[in-house]
C-alpha cells in the first residue's frame, strides 16, 4: 500500500508557478475538457500498478486521479483504436509458476477511467517490454526482451486476449558483450498498411519485418534491415505520411531516419544523427521516440543526459535537422508521449518518480518547460485516451 505521504504527493503533485495557475477564461467560455492518460510503472518500490491522470489542455497542469488497476510491472501499455480496452505487459520472468511474463487485458470505464481486468495470457518469454494493437483491433503484438522473441494474440469481440497464435524466435548476437550476447526484442508494431509487423531487436542490431496473416495470426518473415553494429535499435515509429520511419538506437545514442516502401514492407536508411550534444561525456542510453502531431518534428529521449532531443524532419526525403535539447527536469526519461492536441509533451522520469509537462510550439516545433511536474511512482509509460 502507498504511504499517506505518497498518496498526498500523487494528489497534489509538485507544481511550479505555471502548473499552479488556473486557466483564465473569457466571459461565457467553458474550459476545455481535460485529457486522461494512463501511467504504466515498475512495482518493485511504491507503485501498485497502472495510474490515471488528467492533463489540463490550457495550462498543462497534471492532476492525479486514481490507481486504475493493481498489476505487477505494467511497464508498457497499449489502447485499442476504439478506446474501449487497455492492454499491458507484465514485465516479469515468471508467470503462474512458469518461465516468462504475461499480458493483461482491461475494459476501460468511459465515465471514470477505471480499469476492469478481463483476462491474462502468458508470453512464453521473459520480460515482455512492448505491446501494440493492430489498426483493425484484431491482434495484439508483444516483444519479449529477455527471450528475444515476439508473440501474437488474437482479440476476441469482448476485448479479451485469445490464446497465442504465433511466437517467433530471433537468433544471433551483436558486438556489445554486455548487452548483445543474444537477441533482445524491444519493440513490435504494425505498419500503416496493417500488413507488415516490424520487430526491433536491440541484441542483434536488426529491424525485422513480417507479413501478418490476418486470418491465422501467423507471422511470415519478410525482410531484415541491419542497423549499425552495436547501435542497439530500441523503438521504431512511422511518420504520419506513411512513407518514412525513425528508429532510436539505445546503445550508441543515435537516431536513424528511413524511407519506407509500403508495398514491399522494407526500410532504407536515410540519415543517422546523434541524440547527445558534443559537449556531453557521461553515460547515456536512448529510450523512446515520437513525431509531433504535424510530422515535421521528431523527438527522442536520453537517459543519462536526461533530456529530449528535437530534430526537424523533411517529410519527403527524411533528412534531419537539429533543433534543440531540453531537460526533462528529472532522471531517466524512459518514455514520453505527445498529447492529443499536439501542444504538450509529457516525459516519464523513471528514477525520480515524476512526470514533466513540456510545451510544444506548433509552428516551430520548439520545446519549452511549462514548470509542471507531477509525482508518479517509477513511471515508465504514458498512454493518452482520445
Amino acid at each position: 500500500m502507498l504511504h499517506s505521504s505518497r498518496r498526498q504527493f500523487l494528489k497534489t503533485s509538485v507544481l511550479g508557478a505555471v502548473g499552479l495557475s488556473l486557466p483564465q477564461l473569457a466571459h461565457g467560455r467553458r474550459p476545455l475538457a481535460p485529457y486522461r492518460f494512463y501511467v504504466g510503472t515498475y512495482t518493485s518500490k511504491e507503485s501498485q500498478g497502472i495510474y490515471l491522470y488528467e492533463l489540463d489542455p490550457t495550462s498543462g497542469r497534471l492532476i492525479y486521479q486514481q490507481l486504475a488497476a493493481r498489476l505487477t510491472n505494467p511497464s508498457y501499455l497499449a489502447i485499442d483504436g476504439q478506446q474501449r480496452y487497455l492492454y499491458a505487459v507484465n514485465e516479469t520472468e515468471e508467470f503462474e509458476g512458469k518461465p516468462g511474463g504475461a499480458v493483461s487485458a482491461y475494459a476501460i470505464d468511459p465515465a471514470t477511467g477505471q480499469l476492469t481486468l478481463l483476462n491474462q495470457q502468458p508470453t512464453r518469454g521473459g520480460a515482455p517490454c512492448y505491446i501494440s494493437v493492430d489498426q483493425q483491433n484484431r491482434y495484439v503484438l508483444v516483444a519479449n526482451y529477455v527471450a528475444g522473441n515476439v508473440a501474437v494474440y488474437p482479440l476476441q469481440a469482448d476485448g479479451r486476449l485469445g490464446a497465442m497464435s504465433d511466437l517467433v524466435q530471433h537468433t544471433g548476437s551483436g558486438p556489445n558483450p554486455q548487452r548483445q550476447q543474444s537477441p533482445h526484442a524491444h519493440c513490435v508494431l504494425m505498419d500503416p498498411t496493417n500488413q507488415f509487423a516490424f520487430a526491433v531487436d536491440l541484441g542483434i542490431d536488426k529491424i525485422i519485418s513480417y507479413r501478418l496473416d490476418a486470418t491465422t495470426g501467423k507471422l511470415r518473415p519478410n525482410a531484415e534491415t541491419q542497423a549499425a553494429p552495436g547501435a542497439g535499435p530500441r523503438h521504431l515509429v512511422f511518420h504520419p505520411n506513411g512513407r518514412l520511419a525513425c528508429v532510436i538506437n539505445e546503445l550508441n545514442s543515435t537516431l536513424t531516419s528511413y524511407r519506407y516502401n509500403r508495398q514491399a514492407g522494407t526500410l532504407e536508411a536515410v540519415q543517422t544523427v546523434p541524440t547527445l550534444p558534443s559537449s556531453f561525456n557521461g553515460d547515456n542510453s536512448c529510450a523512446d521516440i515520437h513525431f509531433d502531431a504535424s510530422g515535421r518534428f521528431v523527438y527522442g529521449s536520453n537517459r543519462g543526459h536526461n533530456s529530449i532531443v528535437a530534430y526537424a524532419i523533411d517529410g519527403e526525403t527524411g533528412q534531419l535537422d537539429y533543433r534543440q535539447h531540453i531537460s526533462t527536469q528529472g532522471q531517466t526519461p524512459r518514455n514520453f508521449a505527445v498529447d492529443p492536441s499536439g501542444k504538450f509533451l509529457l516525459a516519464a522520469n523513471q528514477a525520480s518518480d515524476s512526470i514533466v509537462t513540456i510545451g510544444i510550439d506548433g509552428a516551430t516545433g520548439q520545446l519549452a518547460s511549462r514548470g509542471t511536474i507531477a509525482g508518479a511512482p517509477t513511471p515508465v509509460c504514458i498512454r493518452f485516451l482520445g
